[in-house]
């Protein structure tokens, strides 16, 4: 099988969720004897060098990149309050892009071309014109559903309404678009159940996965654990899920622990979160190994507020045997069972309160990582998720051709 994907960023290097994901689909494809075609979009916030990606990577996925302009302009912002059109997805329009598009898809012929998030949907069309191929949405989230609860949150009344018009826009795009594809593979069930309620398209759960045996789990637990958390910093929900923790539950668990450590690694640290000075606050920043990070601290927390589809992050802790301390909006889409291999605090007191405890108790919190370890192993185990979705693209591809000869 021949399969394109259409990427909002490069899958490579999987330094942050939504390469991630991507990449653990790459991966899985080629690993399953498929091939695997990618362009992607290049941008500022996220550029990647063509010469810094492996020849092996190159060979593999004849990944080929796209420099776009996804930088906010005050000017185009403003005049897109005066229509109906999504300018989180206007950005992502580029005739640089589509003409690469038209050159890939009249050179070879796709059995299936992947979307990979919405912002991908504006060259439907293009697709359409130029490949009878089966197209899949993969849902990295439901989008418009994380700027409603940032929305919701948001004080400052003016800064509120320009968020909902860029809600109302995205929801009235995300909705459309849902109905032009010939399938949606939704990164969590929970996102799956949403799509299926608003289309006819076919729709599946495709969760994000890994090889358990890249991950080397270390479930012995320091007498003196360390907390951490690791996570680009410049997707919003991460850095307003630590900002709310650090203001209101760390100085309380660092009162009743005066010795516990909290380690933060990741992407483009805010800098109000470099100067932070807070006692046994530790910011670590980009980390060279992020599974090494992990394996030498001890209990994951996540304190997210907002926010739409799996957390990758937590699924890797997980994997490395780790307790993780989340919220319900952290937790979404991950098929869990409380305090069996996962802790779940959505108040700051009830937070507080479960961290206390199982600093105290390390069998505890090594019982619920191994549990948490076997949970990935049973569930997000890479190889059985690629099988999921070749079938899915099979199922959709024939109902195609069906419909197709019908008429």
């Amino acid at each position: 099988m021949n399969i394109l994907m259409l990427c909002n960023k490069s899958p490579y290097p999987a330094g942050e969720g939504g390469p991630m994901a991507m990449n653990s689909i790459v991966k899985g494809l080629i690993g399953a004897g498929h091939n695997v075609k990618i362009l992607a979009v290049n941008s500022e916030k996220y550029h990647i060098k063509e010469e810094d990606i492996p020849k092996s990577y190159k060979k593999e996925t004849n990944i080929e990149l796209v420099d776009v302009d996804l930088s906010i302009k005050p000017i185009a912002a403003f005049k897109n309050l005066f229509t109906d059109k999504s300018y989180h997805v206007e950005r992502f329009i580029s005739d640089n892009f589509k003409n690469k598009l038209i050159e890939i898809l009249e050179k070879n012929k796709y059995d299936i071309v992947q979307l990979e998030m919405i912002y991908m949907a504006p060259y439907i069309e293009t697709i359409r014109e130029h490949s009878d191929a089966t197209i899949v949405l993969r849902a990295h989230n439901v989008e418009h559903l994380i700027w409603e609860r940032i929305a919701k949150k948001t004080k400052f009344p003016l800064k509120r309404w320009y968020i909902n018009h860029l809600v109302r826009t995205l929801r009235k795009y995300e909705m459309n678009v849902i109905n032009k594809v010939d399938g949606i593979a939704a990164i969590t069930y929970r996102d799956a159940a949403f799509f299926r309620g608003e289309t006819a398209v076919p729709v599946i759960d495709i969760p994000f996965g890994v090889n358990p045996d890249e991950f080397n789990p270390a479930y012995e637990v320091k007498d003196n654990p360390t907390l951490y958390h690791i996570g680009s910093m410049n997707w919003m929900p991460n850095e307003e899920g630590i900002h709310w923790f650090l203001d209101n539950v760390w100085d309380k668990v660092a009162k009743r622990n005066p010795d516990l450590q909290l380690n933060l690694a990741g992407r483009n640290m805010p800098k109000w979160l470099l100067k932070l000075k807070k006692k046994n606050v530790n910011i670590v920043g980009e980390v060279p190994d992020a599974k090494e990070f992990v394996k030498n601290n001890d209990i994951a927390v996540v304190p997210l507020l907002s926010g739409s589809g799996i957390r990758i992050k937590i699924i890797e802790s997980m994997a490395m045997g780790k307790t993780v301390v989340t919220t319900m909006v952290g937790a979404e889409g991950i098929q869990y069972s409380e305090y069996e291999n996962i802790i779940i605090a959505d108040s700051p007191s009830k937070m507080v309160e479960v961290i206390c405890k199982i600093v105290k108790e390390p069998d505890e919190a090594q019982r619920i990582g191994c549990n948490a370890r076997r949970l990935v192993e049973d569930i997000y185990d890479n190889k059985k998720i690629i099988e999921r979705l070749l079938l899915f693209y099979d199922e959709i591809s024939s109902a195609k051709k069906n419909v197709t000869h019908i008429n």
